[in-house]
């Protein structure tokens, strides 16, 4: 489980793909993890997607990608030397100051813009059709693993005001137009759906059952 604040970044060094999956390497690129945060099989997000270490050093780690991984995220449209956000799993105590993430990506979106605005940036991400009923003006919305409110929704497109200490944390720095992001949405949306068309199905269930009585079944 994470909460969408990024607090370190790092670069692709490696990414090697093939139609099974594959691996990616990954260096600190900017405030590394403390010594003795990450070990093997440790969690961590990157870009949004929890994956799991299968090799450490102390200035990088190396994680497997499965093939559901390659077709459900943007690792498919990676590169060596791309900038990634990273967060650690959340610890039992800790602040929760973003959203319950839990790095399961749902779908792809791709960047509209990256407009700014005074010392601020407008960022705009379409939202897949099939992620659309998920999203909400003023709700959560993780953008590669960044928790970020959505300011406007309109035709199935998210926008969302990014201060200056996000952009410069995360790779939001570096994104543009027409970038691929991973998109989670918010896991009280898909429980409420879920419980929705269970208590749906139990419903018709029990109308049909009373409809065959009422004819004599």
């Amino acid at each position: 489980m994470f909460t969408g604040i990024i607090e370190h970044l790092g670069k692709i060094e490696k990414l090697a793909r093939n139609d099974e999956g594959g691996r990616v390497k990954v260096s600190f690129a900017k405030n590394p993890p403390a010594e003795g945060a990450l070990r093997i099989g440790s969690s961590i997000a990157v870009n949004g997607c929890c994956l799991t270490v299968v090799e450490l050093d102390k200035a990088s780690f190396s994680a497997d990608l499965s093939g559901e991984t390659l077709r459900r995220t943007a690792f498919s449209k990676f590169e060596a030397g791309q900038i990634v956000n990273l967060e650690l799993p959340l610890r039992a105590g800790d602040l929760l100051g973003g959203h319950f993430v839990q790095g399961h990506v749902d779908g792809v979106g791709r960047v509209m813009r990256m407009d700014p605005e005074g010392e601020n940036w407008w960022l705009a991400v379409r939202v897949p059709e099939d992620l659309q009923k998920y999203v909400a003006e003023k709700g959560s919305l993780a953008v590669d693993g960044i928790s970020l409110t959505v300011a406007r929704w309109r035709d199935g497109v998210a926008a969302f005001a990014i201060i200056p200490h996000t952009r410069v944390h995360t790779n939001l720095i570096e994104i543009s137009e027409g970038d691929p992001v991973n998109l989670e949405c918010d896991i009280l949306a898909k429980y409420v759906e879920s419980l929705m068309n269970s208590r749906a199905e139990a419903a018709a269930e029990r109308w049909t059952v009373e409809k065959l009585i009422d004819e004599g079944f």
